[in-house]
């Protein structure tokens, strides 16, 4: 078991993955102490369990919120998400987590290889999303807007989504690393494969095509509008500002 990290914690919600949940905990378990689970909404019954390594909790409000809480009252200052359906690599958790610790006014973000497992609409539709997004941030380095491995600063994070009614489905982890960025947070980008679950092989995806992107569009048009206005601020800062980071 690694040692207890009493910084950085990892954070999955979860809403009904039937048996990849435990999968997905086991792994982030094997490389990563503390291990938060948040299910939202969910009607699934078994839990991982709750332990001093591993803390289970049901949320009424949106799962990720709700943790972020409880880890900030708990004295953590960052916490990794990742999601419950097995699709992120859980043995890059320390690399991500150290180039955190070594950057921590950062906010560390995944940036998805694809492989053969990857749906062709879905990987060209989120160049659209991450196209819109370098406009929004003025450039500021988001490797990729959606895919949701990614350490972020509990603190700055709490800030921006106490301040939103929105950010609380599919459009959460692009309108986060957004907001971030306004908020001056930059982004450290580090290269990680993802990997599409066959219904064979136990992946659940609550992704619907329609409702999602439609979900997608008006929060662009929302982040658009409020560029605007904030355009001249941001771009005073950029000019002052240091580059990126990169990694």
């Amino acid at each position: 078991m690694p040692d207890v990290s009493r910084t950085h914690l990892v954070l999955i919600p979860s809403y009904n993955t039937g048996e990849r949940l435990f999968s997905t905990v086991k792994a982030a378990r094997a490389q990563w102490n503390p291990v938060w689970v948040v299910v939202d909404g969910s009607t699934q019954t078994r839990s991982p369990g709750s332990s001093a390594a591993m803390r289970c909790s049901r949320s009424p409000v949106p799962s990720v919120l709700h943790g972020l809480r409880e880890a900030r009252q708990a004295g953590y200052s960052h916490a990794l998400t990742m999601d419950s359906d097995g699709q992120h690599p859980a043995d890059l958790i320390p690399a991500f987590m150290q180039a955190s610790q070594a950057r921590p006014e950062t906010m560390v973000l995944g940036r998805p290889v694809f492989d053969a497992s990857a749906p062709l609409l879905r990987v060209r539709g989120r160049r659209v999303s991450n196209g819109w997004t370098q406009l929004e941030t003025l450039f500021a380095g988001v490797g990729d807007s959606l895919y949701g491995f990614r350490v972020y600063p509990v603190g700055d994070l709490i800030a921006v989504m106490a301040r939103q009614p929105w950010m609380r489905r599919f459009d959460f982890d692009t309108e986060a690393v957004v907001r971030l960025a306004w908020r001056g947070v930059k982004p450290v980008n580090i290269d990680a494969p993802v990997k599409y679950l066959t219904a064979e092989e136990g992946g659940v995806s609550h992704f619907r095509y329609g409702r999602d992107n439609l979900l997608l569009t008006w929060m662009h048009a929302r982040l658009m509008v409020e560029f605007v206005l904030r355009l001249p601020g941001l771009v005073i800062r950029k000019l002052r500002g240091a580059p990126p980071f990169q990694a």
